[in-house]
Order: structure tokens, then C-alpha cells, then sequence
């Protein structure tokens, strides 16, 4: 690879083209330049076949690509393994199944006066809430925290979109201070700080030593917005296709045992996160391109679910679908570990929403807004409902 090819753009991922519609946009570079570069997002892979390539070879394709501390999405073998091996426990099926009440009865309060309306804008009146909600529920923050969080996931987003190094160092400090205050309350509390994750982190070891600050900090921050930008990005998409498709509604709500299954599916036709990060231990060819050593790359999952080599017919819902090859929560060592989490809160408030409404329907004079990059989904989605 020569130096010219290096500094040439394949593509803009900021253009307005690709952010007006990112599933399209990411079809067609699958299609016409799968390994593609640019200076924004480094080299962008689009086929589901390479993604898993890496997925599957941390060796070659570390994790390690963030100046923050990222624990533990940002480390490899072995200090992964430790830090993984700690937060499992807190993903385990009895501890979801205990916070599922809680996590319905913040559906069903939001949802009281939203369905007393006859239109509503679905992302701004409840998905971002809900995201936030159980959010601060789940690590045992105060009610308070609500809008502060919704605040900061947005700014959050945005100086990532701008590649705002300063405003990007800036929201992880605010971060920073929101939890340090959170565990100086707790110290405070002693015994009587109860047994919510956060308080539960102070308690918690690795490699024989109790978790610094910071890497408590670089937990709830990589939870935070795996959480709150995830979850309401995928409530979005999920509301959005069965608005679009009133049969299919129909059936969820005369079925709800077919809900796991068809998040499942619609959230592969149009997934709500965009992309994760690798960088390159040494040399590599992929695709055809010759790849150096500490280069970074952006596995694009929206376009790896939407492989026609892969999944036959990738735009048809079918709810029988085999989802072994699905890539919505990742894969190889790094696989989500909030999975069984994320499926939970999403299957809840889409049983809330469905079982207190009659029809979900678009409004043609108030067309959703897309979401730009890192997000995905709906900026907006004006409902009506009954």
C-alpha cells in the first residue's frame, strides 16, 4: 500500500448521504469497497465474514484502542479475563429476573400519561426516558440522576460525531464527578450503603486488590452508554417497524411469547448500534487491502446483520430466523455481557407498550428524523396511538 492510497478516503461516514441513511449507506460500501478507509473512522469493515475474523483473533485484533481507561471493554487478555470474570455475576439470570419488576413498573408509570395522548414523539417521550430510568435503577442512583444522564448520553454523542477531543475529555470529567460523589455518599454510608451494584463495585477485587476509583469509574461509564444510548435507539426501531407493520403488531400483542424472537430479528434488519472499535497488533490483509501494524478499525454491525451471504434475504423478517450468525450483541471474548440484561428491559417495555395499547400507527405529516452517527435508529418518531 502506498502512501497516496493511505491518505486517500475511500468514503465519508460524516457525509450527509450516510447519515440520512446509515443502513444504505453501509449496504452499498458492503457491496462496492467492504474494507474501506477514512480518516474518521480509520478502516471500516463491512462484511459480516471479516468482522468475525476479528471477533474471533484479539491477538491480532486488540481491544485496546481508547486513550481512556476502559474497563473492560477496552483491554485484552489476560487483564481482561480478570475484569470480565468480576462483572459477570452482575448479568446473571436470578439477578435479572429480581430487577425485572422494578424495570415494569418504570414501563407502566412512564407509559400512564404518555397513552392518555393521542399523538406522542416515542423517543423523547419515552425511550430516552426509560433507558435512563432503569438505568439509574439498576446501579441504585437517585431519581436525580435521571436528567443529568439523559443530558450528558446526548453531549456525549455529539462531541463524538465532531471528533471534539476537548469536549469529549470534558464529558468523561463530568462523568467522573458524577460517580466519585456517588461512592464518597456510599463511603459515607458504611454498612448502610445497601447492596445496589455501585455499592456493590467498592467491595469488588481483582488481581487480589480492591477496584481503584477510576476503574469503577470506566465500568459505569462503558455500562452508561452501552446502556442509555442502546436501549433507547432499539425501542425506537422496534416501535418504528411494527408502526410499519400493523400485522405483525397484531400478532405480538395477541402473542407476547413471540417478542423475545422478533427483537431479535428486526433489531438485526436495523441494528442500534453503528460500530465498536479495534486496532491492528501487526500487519494484516483483509479484503484485499493491506492493513499496517496500530491502525484502527470500525466494525460496522449494522451492515455484517444485513449480509446477503450470511442471511438469506436480509431485509424479510423472519421470525424463524436461525440468529446464531445475528451479531447485535458481538461476539468471541468481548460479546456483550449485558445481554441477558438488554433482552430483558427491551422484552418488558415492549409488553408494557403493547399490552396497554390497541394500535400504534405513523403520522405521514410528521416523518421520523434519523439519528446520526455514533447513534442509530430514530432522532425523532412522532406516534399516534389508541
Amino acid at each position: 500500500m502506498t502512501v497516496n492510497e493511505r491518505l486517500q478516503d475511500d468514503w465519508d461516514p460524516k457525509s450527509d448521504a450516510v447519515q440520512r441513511d446509515q443502513r444504505a449507506a453501509y449496504d452499498g460500501m458492503r457491496e462496492r469497497c467492504p474494507v474501506a478507509y477514512s480518516d474518521f473512522l480509520g478502516w471500516s469493515l463491512f462484511r459480516h465474514q471479516d468482522i468475525v475474523r476479528v471477533l474471533n483473533d484479539p491477538d491480532t485484533f486488540s481491544n485496546a484502542v481508547s486513550r481512556h481507561l476502559s474497563v473492560p471493554d477496552g483491554m485484552d487478555p489476560p487483564e481482561h479475563t480478570e475484569f470480565r470474570r468480576m462483572i459477570l455475576p452482575y448479568f446473571r439470570p436470578e439477578r435479572v429476573d429480581a430487577f425485572e419488576p422494578q424495570c415494569r413498573e418504570i414501563a407502566a408509570n412512564l407509559l400512564q400519561s404518555l397513552l392518555e395522548r393521542d399523538e406522542l414523539e416515542f423517543i423523547g417521550d419515552f425511550a430516552h426516558w426509560f433507558a435512563v430510568r432503569i438505568q439509574c435503577a439498576s446501579l441504585g442512583w437517585p431519581l436525580e440522576m435521571c436528567e443529568p444522564l439523559r443530558l450528558w448520553t446526548q453531549k456525549n454523542h455529539q462531541a463524538t460525531f465532531a471528533r471534539d477531543r476537548q469536549a469529549m475529555t470534558e464529558i468523561a470529567r463530568e462523568f467522573e464527578g458524577y460517580v466519585h460523589q456517588l461512592l464518597q455518599s456510599r463511603r459515607a454510608a458504611g454498612a448502610q450503603a445497601g447492596d445496589d451494584i455501585t455499592s456493590s463495585l467498592l467491595r469488588q477485587e481483582v488481581q487480589g486488590r480492591p477496584l481503584r476509583d477510576e476503574e469503577i469509574v470506566s465500568v459505569l461509564r462503558n455500562w452508561t452508554v452501552g446502556e442509555v444510548g442502546t436501549i433507547s435507539a432499539a425501542l425506537g426501531i422496534l416501535v418504528h417497524y411494527l408502526s410499519q407493520h400493523p400485522d405483525l403488531q397484531q400478532q405480538l400483542r395477541a402473542q407476547p411469547s413471540l417478542l423475545p424472537a422478533a427483537i431479535e430479528e428486526i433489531l438485526r434488519i436495523h441494528g442500534p448500534l453503528v460500530a465498536n472499535r479495534r486496532i491492528t497488533t501487526r500487519p494484516v490483509e483483509i479484503g484485499g487491502r493491506t492493513i499496517a501494524a496500530g491502525e484502527r478499525l470500525s466494525l460496522i454491525w449494522i451492515s455484517a446483520n444485513r449480509d446477503g451471504r450470511v442471511f438469506e434475504d436480509p431485509e424479510a423478517y423472519r421470525a424463524d430466523r436461525d440468529q446464531a450468525e445475528n451479531l447485535l450483541y458481538g461476539a468471541g471474548i468481548h460479546v456483550c455481557p449485558g445481554a441477558p440484561l438488554a433482552r430483558m428491559e427491551m422484552r418488558v417495555a415492549m409488553e408494557e407498550l403493547l399490552g396497554r395499547t390497541t394500535g400504534i400507527a405513523p403520522i405521514p405529516a410528521k416523518p421520523p428524523t434519523a439519528a446520526v452517527y455514533p447513534g442509530s435508529g430514530f432522532a425523532t418518531l412522532n406516534l399516534r396511538i389508541r
